[in-house]
């Protein structure tokens, strides 16, 4: 196999704009995913705020777009993501689509690991006058930490595979590289490349995410 198709200035741009769209992504995925998971928590069933039809409408939300594929997702909010971003490709018009995808996912995350907490210390803390706030903020969530970073870094590993996907709309990105010139034009060496680095930041974000994990863990 000949590399006579390789341009590394053009596969370096492909790798930024794929690492703009996940780090911007996982900014707001985190953002909105923590909010949504905590309130999923607060509002279940024996919980603080429990509220047994806030819960249902949120939880049935939540399933709905965990249950879509991305592929039609992000094609389905495209009037949405032109409404808010003025376009719908690019890097700008991949962050909505790869929000709306992921923050579900990691809201259900993001309760599965509040979940994990000891209710013990969550009695003991209202035992001695807590707020909610203060329970959910300096027990709930202090205590969860472990699970939040390994929450964040799923999440962050299954955008690496969305940003892959929104190359088929044009959104740029090594899926977009992979797609026109791997795919289309039958460019192997290109396809080639494009795998290899995204094996290599999924690999990077997971090895991370582990090492802070058993850093916070060990606390």
């Amino acid at each position: 196999m000949t590399w006579e198709n390789i341009n590394w200035d053009e596969i370096w741009q492909a790798t930024q704009d794929t690492l703009t769209m996940m780090v911007f992504s996982m900014i707001f995925t985190v953002i909105l995913g923590l909010a949504l998971g905590v309130l999923l928590y607060l509002t279940s069933s024996r919980q603080l705020l429990y509220m047994p039809a806030l819960y249902s409408v949120l939880s049935f939300v939540v399933n709905i777009l965990r249950s879509v594929p991305f592929i039609i997702l992000m094609i389905a909010v495209m009037p949405f993501t032109e409404a808010i971003v003025n376009t719908t490709i690019g890097v700008k018009g991949a962050i909505p689509p790869l929000v709306i995808g992921a923050a579900p996912f990691f809201a259900r995350l993001v309760e599965t690991a509040l979940r994990e907490v000891d209710k013990g210390v969550i009695e003991a803390a209202q035992a001695m006058g807590a707020s909610k706030w203060d329970i959910v903020r300096r027990v709930l969530l202090r205590e969860s930490r472990p699970g939040l970073l390994a929450a964040i870094t799923v999440t962050a590993v299954t955008l690496v595979s969305y940003t892959a996907m929104m190359g088929t709309i044009g959104a740029g990105g090594l899926g977009d590289l992979a797609i026109r010139y791997g795919y289309m034009r039958f460019q192997t060496d290109i396809m080639i490349v494009t795998v290899v680095i995204l094996i290599v930041l999924v690999q990077l974000l997971q090895v991370l995410g582990d090492r802070l994990v058993r850093r916070i863990s060990r606390r």
